[in-house]
């Protein structure tokens, strides 16, 4: 949690955008694992975060955005409540911490929103993404829970995207934070790498990693020898020598704020020659497209530096033919790079998605691409500085994709299908990192995590202790 004024400032910058209704922003409620009693970890929703600070569930905070009063909803616990868990701060205690001065039991919440709508205001709220939250808000709104999310405010939705698409220097240091719990993550990774070991192995060690220092995993940990499949959360092969390991993941700190990022490693530690070119090309993509990331340039652009360099370099390996404007256009290039170059990063790994991509990573201005690869680019619009962002490049050799493409005789004026065939054995390359953008252009944020052929093979010589041990050497 930070100081209240973080929190007082945030509502009130909300509270200029907002010149009508209630705000209602209400807490994750538990989840339970098997049974009721036994719960998973909880996580407390990004936006109550954002914006009142508290990491517990049963409270609501609301936003009278014409008369400026804030209200906190919560029970105090009782004695059962203790026994289990300990003594606990009071409502109203929590409530001070983030500069709220009125609260109510959580009880009066139903009878509060009710009488508001019975006097005509109109109840804001942002689209919930948990059944439970949903029949809840159904219930106090009076319509049925499967109709809450698409009655969303869209004005909210738009204000909270403008409020938080910005980070500032506080935001921008906890990211920092949890991109160097990454390098420890990925550094590690790297050295584990090696033929023998079971992929869950090295999954299990870099998301104890996350856990020991403070937060969970930001997403379930891709990882895998089939890199492909773009995410992959299957950890059962063996690895192998020849074979490249693909390794998607970042750390959530306490304050919710997370690092996302890939490396794709050889293991044994060394590229084969074939390995090689395909990894020089989307290490190229990856760095140049950073390189021309600035404020006032639609990400879409960057997407595109991305897609023209991949194309290029596949030609230079003679699995790309013609010309490579002609064939990006074409979206020949999806074949081997069928997403979006990245998504905006923050409290959640893609920051903000439950408001809608196109709602975050779209405007007026840009609108969404319908062609297959480029359609899945979660973030088109203009940069602003403030903005982070990932910046995630791959090549990939989908053997099902190469047999549609070309079973349709699609791109053959763009695509080597014989040689490609070759290469339905190859697995995937991605390579990610977390950047800032920033007045001057972009910064790539926390402690360099090794991404070249060099910097990789370097590292992964190192070995673990306990792999010595445990008779992989």
């Amino acid at each position: 949690m930070f100081t209240k004024e973080v929190y007082v400032e945030r509502r009130n910058k909300l509270k200029k955008e907002m010149n009508s209704g209630i705000g209602l922003f209400p807490a994750n409620p538990d989840a339970s694992f098997n049974y009721p009693a036994n719960i998973y970890h909880y996580r407390q929703d990004s936006h109550f975060s954002y914006f009142f600070g508290i990491n517990h569930p049963g409270f609501c905070g609301l936003i009278d955005f014409e008369s400026g009063e804030e209200l906190l909803f919560g029970n105090d616990y009782d004695i059962d409540d203790i026994i289990w868990m300990g003594e606990q701060p009071s409502v109203a205690r929590q409530a001070a911490e983030v500069g709220i001065n009125a609260t109510l039991a959580y009880s009066e919440l139903g009878n509060w929103i009710s009488k508001a709508m019975q006097q005509g205001r109109v109840i804001h709220y942002l689209p919930p993404y948990r059944s439970k939250l949903m029949i809840e808000m159904g219930r106090m709104l009076g319509m049925p829970g499967h109709e809450v999310k698409a009655g969303a405010s869209i004005p909210l939705i738009k204000a909270v995207v403008k409020l938080k698409e910005i980070k500032d220097d506080l935001e921008i240091s906890e990211i920092e934070k949890a991109v160097d719990v990454a390098w420890l993550m990925h550094t590690t990774a790297m050295k584990m790498a090696k033929p023998g070991l079971i992929e869950q192995e090295i999954a299990g060690t870099i998301e104890g990693i996350a856990l020991a220092h403070g937060g969970p995993v930001s997403f379930p940990v891709i990882l895998s020898i089939n890199g492909q499949t773009l995410h992959n959360h299957y950890h059962g092969n063996v690895l192998t020598e020849g074979r490249m390991l693909v390794v998607d993941a970042g750390a959530e700190l306490p304050s919710l704020y997370s690092s996302d990022i890939t490396r794709t490693i050889p293991v044994g530690g060394k590229f084969n020659a074939r390995q090689k070119d395909i990894y020089e090309i989307v290490l190229k993509a990856n760095m140049e497209s950073i390189k021309a990331t600035a404020p006032g340039l639609p990400y879409r652009d960057m997407h595109f530096v991305a897609a023209r360099i991949i194309a290029e370099g596949l030609k230079s390996v003679g699995l790309m033919k013609g010309n490579t404007d002609d064939a990006v256009a074409a979206g020949a290039h999806t074949l081997f790079f069928p997403h979006g170059l990245g998504h905006m990063l923050g409290m959640d790994v893609h920051d903000m998605e439950g408001l809608g991509e196109n709602h975050v990573g779209y405007d007026e201005e840009t609108k969404r691409s319908d062609q297959f690869g480029t359609a899945y680019l979660r973030m088109g619009k203009r940069l602003k500085a403030g903005m982070v962002m990932t910046n995630e490049p791959g090549i990939y050799f989908i053997p099902a994709l190469i047999d549609k493409f070309r079973n349709e005789k699609k791109f053959m004026d763009f695509v080597n299908y014989d040689k490609v065939e070759q290469f339905k054995d190859f697995g995937g390359i991605r390579i990610e990192d977390d950047i800032l953008v920033t007045e001057q252009g972009h910064r790539i944020l926390g402690r360099p995590i090794p991404k070249t052929v060099a910097e990789v093979e370097a590292t992964a010589s190192e070995q673990r202790d306990w792999l010595k041990i445990k008779g992989v050497y």
